[in-house]
């Protein structure tokens, strides 16, 4: 089925919201995880202009699952949540799903670091935690000033944000000592993160409509700059998700008002704005080529649960085949092309 956005919906959606998006680093499988407790995977298969989806394969957490990571073999799933565990599930192979980390609170973030061979996932028990699978205790355990909210990685940068709108950068050749600590650009809480393709610095989103674009070098602190997005006349939103084009690396963001957008970084330029949706979207991703960008619809508990009216609120996981022209880079005005 289309929708304003010439979207597919995945069929079987999960009966409540959905908390993340990411699809297979090898192939056009989509994992979705849900505070119905579930973790879900479909097979996406395009064929031309159309796409289906089927579902493929799902396990259950004790309680609503906040985060997911694959390996980068695309043969493993983890999953972390409100158990405060996190799962490992031999997707592939058709095995069960074994706990491989705890927490002392929800775990809100993770990250598979192919590069150290370890899980790194982030708690609101102000820790990171750091996991070869095949051992019941981390190989180090990060204490952070707060709570964690988002974690980004692109080896051998990782920035976590948190709480208190801090900012916490990790050269990951040295991971037990925190590189950079600095306060987020935007003056409201941080949503969350994407390290830039090369390394060279991040995206940050707050829940007050506005993106930080941020480089580490000092020299490069003039390319800085934060621009504002997901408005509405007066209504501000939420910037729920930030994710990184893996072709052009341009950006989408995604938003409690519905939309998501599509953005060059290096020319400041809006690609394309995409129409809205009737609910939030909560999260997204690409998957390994571009070219197809999944998002969730449904309540986004940015209004809190005595808002929540499970009656009314659907839950929809949307697929968008973006055409070039919405997500490849365009020349800075003024000159001829792009480095």
């Amino acid at each position: 089925m289309l929708n304003p956005n010439k979207s597919y919906e995945v069929i079987q959606p999960p009966s409540d919201s959905v908390s993340s998006l990411n699809f297979s680093p090898k192939a056009n499988l989509l994992v979705a995880t849900s505070w119905d407790n579930q973790v879900r995977c479909w097979e996406i298969v395009r064929s031309g202009i159309n796409v289906n989806s089927m579902p493929k394969a799902s396990i259950s957490h004790d309680q609503p699952v906040l985060c997911s990571a694959w390996k980068d073999d695309g043969s493993t799933v983890f999953s972390g949540g409100c158990d405060k565990q996190a799962k490992m599930w031999p997707l592939l192979s058709g095995g069960q799903a074994v706990t491989v980390a705890m927490h002392d609170a929800p775990i809100k973030e993770m990250a598979w670091i192919p590069e150290m061979n370890v899980l790194v996932t982030g708690s609101w028990d102000k820790t990171l935690r750091y996991w070869d699978t095949r051992q019941p205790k981390p190989v180090h355990t990060q204490q952070l000033p707060e709570r964690c909210y988002a974690l980004t990685v692109r080896h051998p940068l990782m920035v976590v944000g948190t709480a208190d709108r801090n900012l916490i950068l990790f050269n990951l050749q040295n991971p037990q000592t925190e590189f950079k600590r600095i306060a987020s650009p935007l003056k409201y809480q941080t949503r969350c993160l994407a390290a830039f393709p090369d390394q060279q610095g991040f995206l940050v989103g707050s829940i007050e409509g506005r993106v930080g674009v941020h480089h580490l070098d000092d020299s490069q602190q003039s390319k800085n700059f934060t621009f504002k997005c997901h408005r509405d006349g007066n209504d501000i939103y939420s910037v729920n998700s930030l994710n990184f084009h893996p072709v052009f690396h341009t950006f989408a963001t995604a938003g409690s008002d519905g939309a998501f957008n599509f953005w060059d970084k290096d020319s400041k330029q809006r690609l394309k704005a995409m129409a809205r949706c009737n609910q939030p979207i909560p999260c997204s991703a690409f998957n390994n080529d571009g070219s197809i960008y999944a998002y969730a619809v449904c309540y986004d508990w940015s209004k809190g649960a005595e808002n929540h009216n499970p009656a009314t609120s659907k839950t929809s996981i949307l697929l968008h085949l973006p055409q070039e022209a919405e997500v490849k880079g365009k020349p800075r005005p003024g000159t001829t092309g792009r480095k």
